[in-house]
């Protein structure tokens, strides 16, 4: 770590594994000289980097093994659309990138604001799943820093997801992003069935390709089963993304340019609830997400419309937020 600290002027404290955390994936990295460290360094940003752009989006979805009798796999779904993928952070060791759904709804472009990525290196925490309607920071191990990632997905609404943290590795020629073992609660096309499993155990990998990237979701669905908690099927999921501009894409940078200031002060007001707090517990619900989803969402459109002055909007958000949220 000590060349690559040198460069980047990152000074990382001692600090230990939470308790409950899943097994690591690996070990800790070597470290290199001063201009491989570098070179490791830049390649990874360029890596992230390059997930930005227009894509068609294919998701495909596929329970495959049934780890107990008395369940029936699901049969598989494949869906897809079109997605821009904007940087919208880049300070060097922190890159975000903000997803934005393109539909067409009776000849007319619709955007959805999507999911949100979030990198860091050398993380010294992540704000990680912890159980039901529940987020809480888990301290990624000193030794398990050097030359990783860590990647955090937030919600439609900017409420967390998942994180996790792992490494570029290069494997048969292929080179890829695999995150440690991470938890993540059910995607709402699972929730809203309400199955027998409550949470995802899983591993993430995202890779570039000669026309895109994928990302590649090994997921263990877990159930409390008779007050323990137990796999119950395997899934695989690939979502693939291949560059293709030939949508909307005006409709989500106009999107993006007209509510950019109320979803950062969205953010923020997420970040300072999970500082304060030690956390983050909101109420999730199948059909939307958190609880306060659908809202905060509505004033992003009405922002976008003029409808709501983004003073008001903020306003308005940072109530929701702070009356719905706990620390964990």
């Amino acid at each position: 770590m000590k060349p690559i600290k040198k460069l980047l002027g990152a000074g990382l404290a001692a600090l230990a594994l939470a308790a409950g955390t899943p097994a690591l994936a690996h070990g800790p990295l070597p470290e290199g000289t001063p201009a491989e460290e570098r070179a490791a360094y830049e390649a990874d940003r360029a890596d992230i980097l390059a997930m930005a752009g227009d894509f068609r989006v294919r998701f495909d979805m596929q329970e495959s093994t049934r780890w107990r009798s008395d369940y029936e796999p699901i049969p598989a779904k494949v869906s897809g659309g079109y997605e821009s993928v904007r940087v919208i952070e880049d300070s060097g060791t922190r890159i975000v990138l903000q997803h934005l759904l393109v539909v067409d709804i009776e000849g007319k472009s619709h955007v959805i604001k999507h999911w949100r990525q979030d990198w860091e290196y050398a993380p010294e925490k992540i704000l990680a799943y912890s159980g039901p309607d529940s987020w809480s920071w888990e301290e990624v191990p000193e030794k398990m820093r050097h030359g990783r990632w860590s990647q955090t997905v937030w919600q439609v609404d900017d409420s967390p997801r998942y994180s996790g943290w792992g490494q570029f590795e290069t494997q048969g020629g292929v080179r890829r992003w695999r995150s440690s073992w991470t938890w993540r609660p059910l995607a709402r096309r699972d929730a809203v069935r309400h199955p027998v499993y409550d949470r995802y155990l899983a591993i993430n990998r995202h890779q570039l390709t000669p026309d895109g990237w994928i990302h590649w979701q090994d997921n263990t669905k877990m159930g409390l089963i008779g007050g323990k908690l137990e796999p119950v099927v395997q899934e695989y999921v690939l979502n693939t993304y291949t560059r293709f501009n030939g949508y909307d894409v005006k409709a989500a940078d106009d999107y993006w340019a007209a509510t950019k200031g109320y979803w950062t002060a969205v953010r923020g007001i997420w970040d300072e609830i999970a500082e304060k707090k030690g956390g983050i517990h909101v109420k999730e619900e199948a059909e939307t997400g958190t609880v306060i989803s659908g809202r905060l969402l509505e004033l992003a459109d009405e922002v976008l419309n003029g409808q709501t002055k983004e003073s008001a909007a903020i306003a308005e958000a940072r109530k929701l937020i702070d009356g719905n949220t706990g620390g964990k």
